[in-house]
């Protein structure tokens, strides 16, 4: 007797619990749009502040940067005038670089960054090296200076490098091998 009512009750417990309501549940919370607004507004600031120490620095250095399609300076330490050979998608490069902050401290060594072997466009690295190498022919060095949204970012690289922090790259390209 005991077990037909507790099967009586949970039926009608099952059968109450599946109506469907009349008005579907609406959100708890609006967003208006401002925090992006906010977030591009000050992503501007950020960026044209990096810019303005960017091009200070470039006008007091004795080397001669262009500017890159793809938003970054770079000039040559060596380069190469003989093979017209620059790397694309799919082709393994070794290369070597340090990174220093905007006002030359090292934050990664050659040592400590070791060499480096790479498949273009196959696997993760900063966007700003990625476009880089690109651009560079074996047996090249190059000083690249790059924006923070084109180095590591609002995150930074969650070890040495800061948040929205500008770097300058010296990177030699030491061999190129094509798909």
């Amino acid at each position: 007797m005991k077990n037909i009512v507790l099967i009586i009750a949970l039926i009608g417990f099952n059968l109450i619990s599946c109506q469907t309501p009349e008005e579907p549940r609406k959100p708890i919370s609006h967003q208006s749009g401002s925090y992006m607004k906010e977030s591009s507004e000050r992503n501007k600031k950020i960026a044209a502040k990096e810019k303005k120490a960017i091009l200070s620095i470039i006008e007091k250095d004795t080397l001669v940067y262009k500017q890159s399609q793809n938003g970054f300076w770079y000039a040559y330490l060596t380069k190469n005038e003989k093979d017209t050979i620059k790397p694309k998608k799919g082709d393994q490069v070794i290369f070597q670089y340090s990174i220093s902050d905007l006002n030359g401290n090292e934050i990664y060594s050659l040592e400590e960054l070791g060499e480096k072997e790479y498949f273009i466009d196959e696997e993760v690295i900063f966007s700003g090296l990625r476009q880089g190498l690109k651009l560079m022919k074996e047996g090249e060095k190059v000083n690249f200076i790059f924006q923070s949204f084109k180095a590591f970012g609002t995150t930074g690289d969650r070890e040495k490098i800061a948040s929205n922090t500008p770097i300058i790259a010296e990177v030699e390209l030491l061999e190129i091998n094509q798909k």
